[in-house]
C-alpha cells in the first residue's frame, strides 16, 4: 500500500512537470546521490577499471561523472514514462529502420529483440506495440517488491505492450506460438543470470563474463529472427533506436554464435558511448564461480 501511496500521489503528479524542470531536479538529486551519498560508488570505479584497463585516472573519472548525470536523468525520464502521451513517446523514442523487424510479421513471425540497459530502456517498454505491427512483448526480472512492480507495470503496458517475467516466458512463447500470433520479444540479456550454471560464458569488456542464455535458447528452439538494437541519445530526452539482424535462420547457427553477436554488438556500443550503460550493476558478483 505503502508503494502505491508514493507512485500515485508524489510520481504521478511530479510526471506532469516539463522535461527540463524534472532534469534540473536530476541535477539535484546527482548532488546528493553522487556526493553525499556515494551511491555504489565503488561497484561503479570497480566495473569501469575492471572494462578499461588501458584508461587514464581521468578518463575514468570523466566516465563516472557522466555516468552518475546519465542514471539520474534516466530516473526522472522513468518517472516522465507515468503520465507520457502515446504521441509524446513516439515523438520522443524514434525507430530509425522499423521495417527489419516488420519484414517478418508479413510472414507471420515472431521476432526475439535483444539489447542492454543501455540509455532509456523503460521508453522502449512503454512503446513497443506501437512501434512494430508486431505484439510487444517486454521480458524481464520480476522484482523483489511485488507491489512496486504491479503498479508500475500497470503504467507500461497501457499503449498495448505486454510484460512477462522471464519465469512464465517458455509458457507465454508456447502459447503464442500455438496461435501463431506474431509477437516481438523485447529482451535486455546483460543483467546478471540468475543461475549461473544455466548462463553462457563469454569474453565481456576484458573479463569473462556470465550472460543470459535464454534469448538464444528460444530463437533456436522456434526458429525465430534475432535482432539486435542499440538506442542512441540524439538529445536529452530524444532517443533514436537502430536495429541490425543477428540471424534469420537461427536453428541453422552453431551454439553460442548468437550470443557472440549479441556481445560484440552490445561491447562496441559501450566502448563507444561507455557512459550510457548501466555500471552501478553488480555485474561480476558471479567472477569467482565462473573462474572455478
Amino acid at each position: 500500500m505503502g508503494t502505491k501511496i508514493v507512485i500515485y500521489l508524489l510520481l504521478f503528479p511530479l510526471s506532469f512537470l516539463p522535461m527540463p524542470c524534472l532534469y534540473g531536479l536530476a541535477k539535484l538529486i546527482r548532488f546528493f546521490l553522487y556526493r553525499i551519498f556515494r551511491y555504489r560508488l565503488k561497484t561503479v570505479r570497480t566495473n569501469l577499471a575492471n572494462a578499461f584497463p588501458n584508461a587514464s585516472e581521468s578518463d575514468l573519472l570523466n566516465i563516472e561523472k557522466k555516468y552518475y548525470a546519465h542514471l539520474c536523468n534516466l530516473f526522472m525520464e522513468g518517472i516522465k514514462m507515468l503520465s507520457l502521451s502515446e504521441k509524446e513517446v513516439m515523438k520522443h523514442y524514434y525507430c530509425k529502420n522499423p521495417e527489419i523487424v516488420n519484414t517478418y510479421y508479413k510472414q507471420n513471425k515472431s521476432v526475439i529483440l535483444l539489447s542492454g540497459h543501455y540509455n532509456n530502456w523503460e521508453w522502449m517498454v512503454l512503446s513497443l506495440d506501437k512501434q512494430f505491427n508486431h505484439h510487444g512483448i517486454g521480458v524481464g526480472k520480476e522484482n523483489t517488491n511485488k507491489s512496486f512492480e504491479k503498479t508500475i507495470n500497470q503504467f507500461r503496458t497501457r499503449y498495448g505492450t505486454e510484460v512477462v517475467f522471464a519465469k512464465n516466458i517458455r509458457e507465454t512463447m508456447k502459447q503464442y506460438d500455438i496461435e501463431q500470433k506474431a509477437c516481438a520479444y523485447m529482451m535486455l540479456s546483460d543483467q546478471t543470470p540468475a543461475n549461473v550454471h544455466k548462463s553462457f560464458i563469454v569474453d565481456f569488456l576484458n573479463q569473462k563474463t556470465d550472460m543470459i542464455y535464454g534469448g538464444e535458447y528460444f530463437a533456436k528452439k522456434y526458429d525465430y529472427p534475432v535482432i539486435y538494437y542499440v538506442v542512441k541519445q540524439k538529445r536529452k530526452g530524444y532517443y533514436e533506436c537502430e536495429f541490425t539482424l543477428i540471424t534469420d535462420k537461427p536453428s541453422q547457427t552453431a551454439y553460442g554464435d548468437i550470443i557472440h553477436a549479441y556481445v560484440h554488438h552490445l561491447e562496441q556500443d559501450i566502448i563507444n558511448q561507455p557512459e550510457y550503460w548501466l555500471w552501478s550493476h553488480k555485474r561480476w558478483k558471479h567472477k569467482s564461480l565462473i573462474s572455478n
